[in-house]
């Protein structure tokens, strides 16, 4: 069997470890018959048990998401497994019941659920709100050579933050829900900015302020996608090759490219 999964942005901005987005970028795996050692520290393999005995399995990979930069390595991993797993197994769980059996394992709901679901997706509590098949706007990606890992960038979040802090990120959040819900361009550009983890991953990623501070023209705004270091670009529809043209100008030493929202979550080809 092969399984794909797609690349994901997580929070896109206030919606810390609740929103999540599914790009057009797939990684790979196939299942086959195998009689060598199966590496059950891979990621995949460790979520295909979950569901299947791997023993006596290959596993050929096919990666075309940039690791450790924010753009859901690790959730299509688990996806990948997961679903591989459940089709060895014989069984169709949910994409609810695949991110509860996953979630340990990746430990970023909000990028799995839209792995596994696709399109933009909400996640609370084991639940996965898919409100859309596209973003109000288009996605053009800012890619660093550097690496971030999530677990550090995790770590540099402070356990308190001010209620003035909290309190604009709610309403910013409130504002991304909104503009995610009516695809309303104009709500998505006001939501583009946060408090809660943002500020506290700038270091890592300076792109995020030097685009916030001289947006191009026919740009909404931008967020960091999950823990960085990509920063998303949020361009009007019909302006993405301005925008596109003038980050990469801006950023030599970066990947710019545009990034497609799918509709289609983790599944066979």
């Amino acid at each position: 069997m092969k399984v794909r999964a797609p690349a994901t942005a997580a929070n896109l901005g206030p919606g810390f470890d609740i929103a999540g987005v599914a790009f057009d970028l797939w990684n790979e795996v196939e299942v086959g018959e195998g009689n060598g050692h199966v590496d059950e520290d891979n990621l995949v393999v460790q979520a295909f048990s979950r569901f299947a005995s791997p023993q006596g399995r290959s596993f050929t990979f096919t990666e075309r998401i940039p690791r450790e930069r924010g753009l859901g390595s690790s959730a299509s991993a688990v996806a990948l497994g997961l679903v591989a797993g459940a089709l060895a197994a014989g069984v169709e769980p949910s994409a609810d019941e695949l991110l509860e059996v996953g979630v340990e394992l990746e430990g970023h709901p909000d990028n799995l659920a839209a792995a596994l679901a696709g399109g933009v997706c909400l996640t609370w509590e084991g639940h996965i709100a898919r409100l859309a098949d596209d973003l109000p706007a288009s996605a053009v990606a800012v890619i660093p050579e550097t690496r971030v890992l999530t677990a550090s960038a995790r770590g540099l979040l402070p356990q308190a933050v001010p209620h003035e802090d909290a309190a604009f990120s709610a309403g910013r959040a409130a504002l991304l829900g909104a503009a995610l819900a009516a695809r309303n361009p104009s709500l998505l550009a006001a939501s583009a900015a946060d408090r809660l983890h943002e500020p506290y991953r700038a270091e890592d990623a300076p792109q995020l302020a030097a685009i916030r501070d001289d947006l191009p023209a026919g740009a909404l705004g931008a967020a960091l996608s999950g823990s960085g270091p990509t920063v998303l670009v949020w361009a009007e529809h019909g302006r993405e090759d301005d925008v596109e043209s003038a980050l990469a100008a801006r950023f030599p030493d970066c990947e710019v490219r545009r990034l497609q929202v799918t509709s289609m979550g983790a599944g066979p080809v």
